[in-house]
């Protein structure tokens, strides 16, 4: 795991762990799910291969690795999401939240790239209604993304072929705002699902793909500690 990756998670945990002593007068909610965020192929521009010649529109340049051009990567399929929410007041609180691709994907297939985004933020939380079995959320602030790149090779080990992949070294990091709205459906007095539609607005996301705003679209399961 990335130190960006294990700083997040220490943080959000210190937020879960921090206020669980004032769980009896206040609300701490955890929470972790499954879902999607999406981007379009980038369409980048200034893009030479390793003659010196332009790329084609639309398509990257993969030097060193492929000394080549080819298309990029798009962002999606299976994301996970996991958060804690403190609402040290009735309708009013603090949330802690990172979204992650689990698998590693294509972005420059022949330069052997991999990529695996994430996405970091810490918001304001408005709970308008507190109602035993609904209890809709919008959230807002800020936070960064990270892109990762991997790169895969080939080897040989004991006559045998193998692949191995490696950190990349050329990851990019980028600032967001964040905003989000979900509804807490309690089944029990404190377990709940939520649906949650995020936006990520990220600044220079178009270096690596085709937009810089990123809809997500996650369902999770959590665990409300205390009072709501």
């Amino acid at each position: 795991m990335s130190k960006l990756t294990i700083t997040t998670i220490l943080l959000l945990s210190t937020l879960l762990l921090g206020t669980l002593n004032f769980a009896r007068a206040q609300g701490v909610s955890a929470y972790f799910g499954l879902g999607s965020a999406t981007d379009s192929l980038g369409k980048p521009t200034n893009q030479f291969d390793s003659t010196g010649r332009p790329c084609p529109p639309g398509q990257f340049s993969d030097v060193p690795f492929a000394a080549g051009c080819e298309p990029g990567g798009t962002l999606g399929s299976v994301f996970g999401i996991f958060g804690a929410d403190f609402m040290f007041r009735p309708h009013f609180g603090v949330n802690g939240e990172y979204a992650f691709r689990f698998a590693q994907a294509n972005y420059l297939p022949l330069a052997g790239l991999k990529v695996r985004p994430g996405f970091y933020d810490f918001n304001a939380v408005y709970e308008p209604i507190s109602g035993k079995r609904i209890v809709p959320v919008v959230v807002g602030g800020i936070g960064g993304a990270r892109i990762a790149l991997y790169v895969t090779q080939q080897c040989l080990i004991a006559n045998i072929n193998c692949t191995y992949n490696q950190p990349a070294g050329i990851n990019a990091n980028h600032f967001q705002l964040h905003g989000a709205f979900g509804v807490k459906l309690y089944l029990k007095p404190s377990l709940f699902i939520k649906p949650q539609f995020d936006i990520h607005y990220v600044t220079h996301l178009t270096d690596q793909y085709g937009r810089n705003w990123v809809p997500q679209y996650t369902v999770s399961v959590g665990y409300t500690f205390g009072e709501r």
